[in-house]
């Protein structure tokens, strides 16, 4: 308590509730502004869905708004970046031919970005019903989550973590092994998450995937990590091996994967 007579934890609490009503005002602020750009730059458009952080009420003063539009038909999809409203937008513009092509390539990689969009953003536009009926659709695929995880991914992954771990074991100036601890989050990861049945994602996204299925699993993530940052690779190095034995153990005696035979052009390097 100080001169006031206001303690700390009701500071903390007033504090709290000025934040959470600055993020509700942010994302009232980010609904308008992305009804104003279907009326004023979409005008054809069956309706939008805003999606992001900003619209999950956990958006920062950088956030932007991702913003899918549907269309009844075009000619193909686009995606464009501008900023509206004091907000950097990038939208995805579609008709449902080119939605599901590209949810598709989502769904086959295991990152299904597109579609967590639909499935958690806010429908705006002249169309809302068609909307929220899409969203139920894309949230029944993601809670199916990606099936298991197929015999030819699982060995590109093994193969990739496998040989980054050779690297890693060796002795190493720190900045090399920062690089080679950069690299193998991204496989490590999707191993992680794909392997047991759940969808992965990149970048920021990954620490809160790993949370999501398992915080002991995410904290080991994150002090392995941290520790090969500082030069000091071995819990990273038991992680990773944990993880190849959950799916067959490493991989690089006898990996083999086929070019296709239209990969060949005649000239340039002939000898």
């Amino acid at each position: 308590m100080d001169e006031t007579g206001i303690t700390d934890a009701e500071r903390g609490g007033h504090v709290g509730f000025a934040e959470d009503e600055a993020k509700a005002e942010q994302r009232v602020r980010a609904v308008g502004t992305a009804e104003t750009i279907v009326s004023e730059r979409y005008p054809d458009a069956l309706f939008a869905i805003a999606a992001g952080s900003i619209l999950r009420g956990e958006g920062t003063p950088s956030s932007d708004i991702d913003l899918v539009v549907l269309h009844e038909s075009l000619s193909n999809a686009w995606r464009e970046s501008f900023a509206a409203g004091g907000f950097p937008v990038e939208a995805f513009v579609h008709d449902f031919e080119t939605l599901n092509w590209f949810v598709d390539q989502d769904i086959a990689s295991g990152y299904p970005v597109l579609l967590d969009m639909v499935a958690g953003g806010t429908v705006v536009g002249r169309d809302v019903d068609r909307g929220v009926a899409l969203q139920v659709e894309a949230k029944a695929m993601l809670t199916r989550g990606p099936g298991d995880l197929g015999a030819g991914r699982r060995d590109v992954l093994r193969y990739q973590i496998t040989d980054l771990l050779d690297d890693l074991r060796d002795v190493r100036p720190n900045a090399e092994m920062r690089a080679i601890a950069a690299a193998l989050h991204q496989p490590l990861c999707d191993l992680a998450l794909l392997g047991r049945g759940h969808w992965s994602g990149k970048g920021k996204w990954l620490p809160r995937l790993l949370q999501r299925i398992d915080p002991a699993l995410a904290q080991r993530f994150d002090d392995a990590f941290r520790l090969a940052g500082e030069g000091q690779p071995d819990a990273l190095v038991a992680l990773a091996r944990g993880e190849l034995e959950r799916q067959g153990g490493p991989l690089f005696d006898g990996d083999r994967r086929d070019a296709p035979q239209a990969a060949r052009r005649q000239g340039g390097l002939s000898g």
